[in-house]
């Protein structure tokens, strides 16, 4: 597949927030995420209208080639038609901005479950007590004499 011009292949390590732009990261800071995964990535371009993709995961990038991360293939002219770009550069970033905001949005609504706290039926989540430690045989003599 190397040198067809008609296949785009974007890899989940051209969105990682925590690599350099010399490591191998193509976006920039703001449209990367921490760890992006390729689900993630598929449901990124999915959403900007690119249907026809192939998924191939547990594939090392060259640069990286101890890193498993995995890729997507795509048509370059559906791809291009789809999200409105003229370059693998512009189709990259325009992911990268969708895919950034589907984690800032995931992180606020965490953030916000978390603030909000256990639901009303909720034993487990509402208890106060901390978690049962085990006993050593000392303490069970103890509660066998109470």
């Amino acid at each position: 597949m190397s040198g067809d011009a008609s296949r785009i292949r974007v890899w989940t390590g051209y969105f990682d927030a925590r690599l350099s732009r010399s490591e191998g990261r193509r976006v920039s800071v703001a449209n990367a995420v921490p760890k992006p995964d390729l689900d993630s990535i598929a449901l990124a371009a999915r959403s900007l209208g690119i249907r026809k993709m192939k998924r191939e995961a547990n594939q090392s990038h060259p640069k990286r080639p101890r890193a498993r991360e995995g890729y997507l293939v795509m048509s370059a002219k559906d791809a291009h038609s789809a999200a409105g770009t003229n370059s693998k550069e512009e189709l990259m970033a325009t992911i990268g901005s969708r895919l950034a905001t589907t984690h800032q949005e995931a992180k606020e609504k965490a953030e916000e479950e978390r603030k909000r706290g256990p639901r009303k039926g909720d034993r487990a989540a509402r208890s106060q007590r901390k978690a049962k430690r085990p006993q050593n045989k000392k303490n069970k003599r103890r509660q066998n004499r109470r």
